[in-house]
């Protein structure tokens, strides 16, 4: 089982300590080293280090003046799930800082990155990808060609996966290749609609991100491109802004 933890962010020394104090009923530092086959030294700080991350708790128990009845240091495990919310929270940070470093990382020269997909699968892959995006996404959908590919089944998944991780979503469609499917605004789905002026259609999908965009086609070239490049993005960006100005709500 230790070596599980290990895999999940705790170091042996760490997980084979966390292990002892489980299985055991409020011992001692002493107990939990010789449990967990390491030396007292290092276990004073593990002890520590597991209970800055909230799963153990320390207590100091009261001892007298006689040197025969000194006080002793008395662990109890917390619940183990403080590690899924460590987890969360560690991810929610990453989730606002990964764009800001992607950011960085263009305007310090970084050549722009493009990636071409293949097939209904790369065409799922490529969508899916906008979910590890930052909120707000910007979209133009051709309605009626990703109900086709990916497919209804994947855009349920995926607007599932946007509400699950607050992935707010403001789309411009276009009525001529949309779907009886609905979808309109939605605070339930995070989704504000607006449809573009029937002059212009759009048989292409574009999913617009902070540093990155992602070009879906419809079924007959069944293809898509993830292009990572701020200047970029920032041009679709101003280019959606423009169209959803223009654009009626729906």
């Amino acid at each position: 089982m230790w070596e599980e933890l290990v895999r999940a962010g705790l170091d042996p020394k760490e997980a084979k300590f966390y292990i002892a104090v489980l299985e055991m009923a409020r011992p001692t530092v002493s107990d939990v080293a010789a449990q967990a086959g390491i030396s007292r030294t290092n276990a004073y700080d593990v002890a520590r280090r597991l209970a800055r991350r909230g799963l153990l708790s320390i207590t100091e128990t009261g001892g007298s003046t006689s040197a025969q009845a000194r006080g002793k240091t008395v662990l109890a495990a917390c619940d183990p799930g403080h590690l899924l919310d460590e987890l969360q929270e560690r991810k929610d940070l990453l989730e606002g800082l990964v764009p800001q470093l992607r950011a960085v990382l263009v305007k310090t020269g970084a050549k722009p990155r493009v990636r071409y997909l293949e097939g209904a699968a790369g065409i799922r892959t490529a969508l899916f990808e906008t979910l590890e995006w930052a909120s707000p996404l910007r979209g133009i959908l051709s309605m009626r060609d990703v109900l086709s590919v990916p497919g209804d089944s994947a855009m349920r998944d995926y607007i599932a996966g946007r509400r699950e991780r607050g992935l707010k979503l403001r789309v411009v469609r276009s009525e001529e290749h949309d779907s009886d499917a609905g979808w309109p605004s939605s605070e339930e789905d995070l989704r504000e609609t607006r449809f573009a002026p029937a002059e212009y259609p759009f048989t292409m999908t574009s999913i617009i991100g902070t540093d990155a965009v992602v070009l879906i086609s419809s079924r007959k070239e069944g293809f898509a491109l993830i292009i990572e490049s701020y200047e970029y993005t920032q041009a679709q960006s101003n280019l959606f802004e423009v169209l959803w100005s223009v654009s009626t709500p729906g």
